[in-house]
């Protein structure tokens, strides 16, 4: 396993570099003498093996040493380059199994003690939002406010930000993934604000929109859809329910206002020790949820040269109820 959160999952390991391989002969981390130290202090019953030189070489060497005969890998985590080398390494006698996904699925279903960390996430991820929203005044730059966010999640205990903070003012709101520019802000536009903090290595993900001014019949009319929307995904989102079918609410909800058309991603994704995690909640998915998963929702629309609005929250499923982690109020906000 290659993938930093799958291995802090399994070990409590938090260095930057390395590669675990499970076995019934045990555990092992294999990394560089940058994170021999570490490894030793954050784990348990985990042999820290040092490698020399580059890390899939030493991955390879180790699998030989240790006769392995039967390796799994995720393919979506080595690179074609890389299984070339652990191939090379590890010799001809090794049979090279596809194996994706199997870290993965066990992260979806947190546990009570995941939960209360990502219910902490959330409140954060709140309070920067609400902070943020008393910044925007016509003539603030987006990276001012990109800036103040990042700077109140440090202040809050946050690690830092699960994704690189969007702010996005006027027509740029059109653009979903939106990065924050020099652009400044004048009255009578949309701001979207999309952040999520890292807290004790859970993330958070939360987006609202406001509007500078009055807004237009059209934009209260959309605002409203996209709130109609999230509330009716919201509400569909329960123990064995379709993740597709928790798309499909919001879509229908939105196609009644002829906005379908201008909602151009999923509806959610997962959330944990990464900010984007299986479940998928896409159209068409059949993947059920269960109790222990968090997911986004966070319907949208957006219009090229007018701006876009979209609401998001995360959602913890139980077996007998749902619990919306985020909390900040979602009604239109007018500045």
């Amino acid at each position: 396993m290659t993938s930093p959160a799958n291995w802090f999952y399994l070990t409590g390991f938090t260095g930057e570099s390395g590669a675990l391989v499970v076995s019934r002969k045990g555990t092992s981390l294999i990394t560089d003498g940058r994170f021999l130290t570490q490894g030793r202090a954050e784990t348990v019953g985990v042999r820290i093996v040092h490698h020399k030189g580059l890390l899939f070489g030493g991955v390879g060497q180790f699998l030989k040493d240790s006769r392995f005969r039967r390796v799994g890998f995720d393919a979506n985590q080595v690179t074609v380059g890389q299984l070339q080398s652990l191939r090379k390494a590890a010799g001809a006698g090794v049979r090279w199994v596809p194996a994706p996904g199997k870290v993965e699925g066990l992260r979806m279903r947190k546990d009570a003690a995941e939960l209360s960390q990502m219910r902490r996430a959330a409140i954060v991820a709140g309070e920067v939002m609400q902070s943020a929203i008393g910044l925007l005044k016509p003539g603030i730059r987006e990276f001012e406010v990109a800036a103040e966010i990042e700077y109140q999640m440090r202040k809050r205990g946050a690690s830092g930000p699960a994704f690189e903070t969007i702010v996005a003012f006027g027509e740029r709101a059109a653009l979903p993934h939106a990065r924050p520019t020099a652009k400044r802000l004048r009255k009578n536009e949309l701001v979207v604000l999309d952040l999520g903090v890292i807290l004790g290595h859970y993330c958070s993900d939360i987006t609202r929109t406001v509007h500078v001014g009055r807004a237009s019949k059209r934009t209260r009319t959309w605002y409203q859809a996209v709130l109609e929307a999230q509330t009716a995904a919201i509400a569909a989102v329960k123990s064995g329910a379709a993740c597709g079918d928790v798309d499909w609410a919001a879509r229908q909800v939105l196609a009644g206002y002829h906005l379908d058309q201008l909602f151009v991603h999923s509806t959610g994704h997962g959330l944990g020790l990464e900010v984007h995690e299986d479940p998928r909640v896409a159209r068409g998915q059949k993947k059920r949820l269960e109790p222990g998963n968090v997911i986004t929702i966070e319907p949208g629309v957006y219009a090229a040269g007018v701006g876009g609005i979209r609401i998001e929250d995360d959602v913890a499923v139980h077996a007998d109820r749902t619990e919306v982690l985020t909390r900040v109020p979602r009604d239109l906000i007018e500045i």
